[in-house]
């Protein structure tokens, strides 16, 4: 677990709490599995909800390298794109564009899958809410790929930490396989979560993840 989180992350967590973006209890996810938390961006959906995510997410793009453009994949990855470019202008004066797809191809006016900067030639940072299997994350590359542009990361909101698919790996490590090593990030990860669990003294909450971690997590 990391030793600390930093002020964007522990503010994450409380907006999301405070909203039911971020809920401990049992779910179960598109996997199959059953999870002792769920994450749900879109109920991050007011002003200073989505300020707090904007600014998370502009903090952990801060260090990274050069990109022209942030690709938010439809439907939960477009307003995420849409907010962060914002921020990251406002807060680091980094002006870059941005591109989305959408779900089904427009057969009038412009046309396409497309949307927004043109991506050939550019260098492409994928954005997302939560990567659990990385199928959307994995289409996600192909789209930017097929439109000329270079996929330079991707960040998400939250990583699960989990094995994949063969549960030989994870589902962070499948996708690197695609985008290249070392280039996937997050705001916040499962440890993080569980070490905010640990301060605020919320045992049951805390040993359900802690089972699910040995059953899931990644221990690379």
């Amino acid at each position: 677990m990391a030793a600390t989180l930093s002020a964007s992350q522990a503010s994450l967590i409380t907006h999301a709490m405070s909203v039911g973006a971020l809920k401990f209890g049992s779910f179960t996810l598109k996997s199959g599995r059953q999870s002792p938390y769920f994450f749900n961006s879109s109920l991050l959906s007011s002003g200073s909800t989505l300020s707090v995510l904007a600014t998370a997410l502009a903090d952990t793009l801060a260090d990274v390298g050069d990109f022209d453009i942030l690709f938010g994949p439809a439907y939960k990855g477009i307003p995420l794109g849409a907010i962060t470019v914002v921020k990251l202008f406002e807060k680091y004066g980094r002006d870059v564009g941005m591109a989305y797809d959408r779900k089904e191809a427009k057969d009038h006016g412009e046309g396409g899958m497309l949307v927004g900067v043109p991506m050939a030639g550019k260098k492409v940072v994928i954005v997302d809410d939560v990567m659990t299997s990385g199928k959307a994350i994995r289409g996600a590359i192909d789209a930017v790929r097929s439109a000329g542009g270079e996929v330079v990361g991707v960040v998400q909101c939250l990583d699960r930490e989990e094995v994949g698919r063969d549960e030989g790996t994870s589902t962070v490590r499948e996708v690197e396989e695609v985008a290249g090593r070392g280039k996937v990030r997050a705001i916040l990860k499962m440890r993080d979560l569980m070490r905010w669990l640990e301060n605020e003294g919320k045992t049951q909450e805390l040993d359900d993840m802690k089972g699910y971690w040995e059953r899931y997590g990644i221990k690379d």
